[in-house]
């Protein structure tokens, strides 16, 4: 789409207002708007001003001035403001040298579907993302010097089987008992058949949605594959989908990977595929579970690089409340074609070699879109370059093995502090063709150390007053 036909599309919906959208270095989107009238087609060449140093992550406010430079591409009709309002994402650029922006996610996303084209491999890389996240009627914190506690509350939660409702109708979840139970257990099933209509009128082709094993409000919806940039496009349209019509039903909804304990966090299983002149490069049917060598090498690269690759996938310190031992959560750095423990599945739904792909199980919603995929591709391509072969995949069940033999399966790192150092240590295979920067890397460690890890290590956490308070 041209920037003619973007202000075409905006006036042929009626558009009173346009929306510019661009993403800070952790992920969350940011805009601010302007009248339809003030939309031309200078402004997609000349972009648009703003303070760099009020975004987390860019710049320092001695070099603030910022330009915002609208993808055409991208319109699309915002379903929830009043007025009607058309969204465009917006990539950054340097306003003296018109340099697109190292900082900006969008902008190494978009180089790592460079580099991919100009290494020959393939053409196309495609993800398909399943982001799971939870409904809350209620959700309460504070933090201060002398108070800490969150509180959360769903109507479907287990310990409200007997809350006196006036009159309670039962029908509340088991302790992760959320898998696929109809209504009226599933309670939030209209809540999400208005979320998949949004996401199709926002141009998001939604294959399936469901409630989860989380008995409290946990639910999927998964999105058709899509090549990188695009996909990370419309992960940040589906978070603000979920958001907002859950706001609208009187809910909250929280990406966070582990907010309940006891039961389910939420993941974001990411299937990979290559592609190349129309034609998959994951399938050769004598390999394992029908796995090309170009594949096998990919999960190589990935495993190999898991422990800093996680910093971008698993970013949060609450991710490493989901990737523990002893639970089913993907921890084992390993591959299997239907293991669901294993960091990295094959799935075996079909036979069909175009939909031969790699399902890396680590990742949790709580990741920049951007910054993750492109993260995963260049692990996968250093994988294929490098001709790196995974350990012997694994298709027993990992939590009856003997204990030797499960003390020799390597597992991902247990903190975010781990993962940031493992970046720091390994990262060479991310600078490859400029896709990542050292600048972004150095800024995004810093960024994660200083306002989440130390933030969180500094506080008392409010179980170890039950532990220790009368010591």
């Amino acid at each position: 789409m041209t920037p003619k036909e973007a202000i075409t599309f905006a006036q042929e919906h009626d558009a009173q207002m346009v929306d510019f959208r661009f993403t800070d270095v952790p992920g969350t989107w940011q805009h601010f708007s302007m009248p339809i009238g003030e939309l031309s087609e200078e402004l997609f060449e000349d972009g648009l001003g703003f303070d760099g140093s009020s975004v987390r992550g860019f710049q320092a406010i001695d070099q603030s001035d910022m330009l915002l430079v609208p993808d055409p591409a991208t319109i699309f009709m915002d379903p929830f403001t009043e007025v009607p309002t058309a969204v465009l994402f917006c990539n950054v650029e340097d306003p003296l040298t018109r340099e697109p922006y190292s900082r900006d996610p969008r902008y190494t996303a978009l180089k790592a579907e460079q580099y991919l084209r100009q290494a020959g491999v393939a053409d196309a890389a495609f993800f398909g993302p399943e982001a799971e996240f939870f409904l809350f009627d209620d959700l309460r914190y504070q933090n201060e010097m002398h108070t800490a506690s969150y509180t959360i509350d769903s109507s479907e939660g287990p310990w409200n089987s007997n809350r006196d409702e006036q009159p309670n109708l039962a029908y509340k979840m088991r302790p992760k008992g959320g898998y696929f139970p109809c209504p009226p257990n599933d309670k939030l099933q209209n809540v999400r058949t208005d979320m998949v209509q949004k996401m199709l009128d926002a141009g998001i082709q939604v294959e399936i949605h469901h409630h989860e094993v989380g008995a409290a409000g946990q639910c999927e919806i998964d999105m058709r594959f899509d090549t990188l940039v695009s996909m990370a496009d419309k992960l940040q349209k589906y978070k603000y989908i979920v958001k907002n019509t859950a706001y609208e039903y009187g809910l909250t909804a929280t990406f966070m990977p582990k907010p309940i304990y006891g039961d389910n966090g939420s993941g974001m299983h990411v299937h990979v595929s290559l592609w190349k002149n129309g034609d998959t490069l994951m399938y050769d049917e004598g390999g394992y579970a029908g796995l090309s060598d170009t594949a096998r090498h990919m999960i190589g690269g990935i495993l190999r690089h898991a422990a800093a690759l996680l910093a971008f996938t698993n970013p949060t310190t609450n991710s490493y409340r989901r990737l523990v031992p002893g639970y089913e959560a993907p921890i084992n750095l390993v591959y299997s074609q239907r293991n669901r423990s294993a960091c990295i599945r094959v799935p075996m739904y079909s036979k069909s070699r175009k939909a031969k792909r790699i399902e890396f199980r680590a990742p949790d919603p709580s990741c920049n879109g951007y910054l993750a995929f492109a993260a995963i591709l260049m692990a996968a391509l250093d994988g294929i370059e490098n001709r790196i072969e995974p350990p012997t995949p694994l298709d027993k069940d990992l939590y009856d093995l003997p204990p030797e033999e499960k003390a020799a399966i390597p597992q991902t790192p247990g903190t975010l502090a781990e993962v940031l150092d493992a970046l720091e240590a390994d990262h060479q295979w991310l600078l490859k063709g400029d896709v990542f920067t050292q600048d972004l890397i150095d800024t995004y460690i810093a960024y994660k150390r200083k306002h989440e890890v130390e933030a969180v290590a500094l506080r008392p956490h409010p179980y170890e007053f039950f532990l220790y308070s009368d010591i």
